[in-house]
């Protein structure tokens, strides 16, 4: 298997884990306490980026050489974007479509996540 290939399967692990948390405290917080959907995105974006920075720096990208400060701020930034891009589109398809909640979750996460969070991440964040 080649190193870019290994990468890219590892990042994408990193994701569908830090996204299984995104989903369940996104599901908590639009189910149980009543947020919106475009809030319960924010706070439940914002604790899935935790967890997959942590895997992505030591494990998917393997880059610890850098200093931790020059990556997370770097992080911080595409997960800013991130949730910008995805909470505008959950907005749009829950808000004025109509959609259902967790439909639109999945399309706009997996939309946001191949087109943008991994191509930040691999070339900006964690290039070595």
């Amino acid at each position: 298997m080649s190193d870019k290939l290994r990468v890219f399967l590892r990042a994408q692990l990193s994701a569908f884990v830090g996204g299984i948390s995104d989903f369940g405290i996104y599901t908590f917080c639009y189910k149980v306490l009543g947020f919106t959907a475009p809030f319960s995105n924010v706070v439940s974006g914002s604790l899935g980026a935790i967890v997959n920075f942590t895997i992505n720096r030591y494990w998917s990208f393997g880059n610890t050489e850098k200093s931790l400060g020059s990556q997370l701020w770097k992080f911080i930034v595409v997960v800013l974007g991130s949730i910008t891009l995805k909470t505008l589109g959950i907005f749009v398809f829950v808000n004025l479509w109509q959609w259902h909640f967790l439909l639109s979750k999945a399309i706009v996460e997996i939309v946001v996540s191949l087109g943008f969070n991994y191509t930040m991440q691999r070339f900006w964040v964690f290039k070595k």
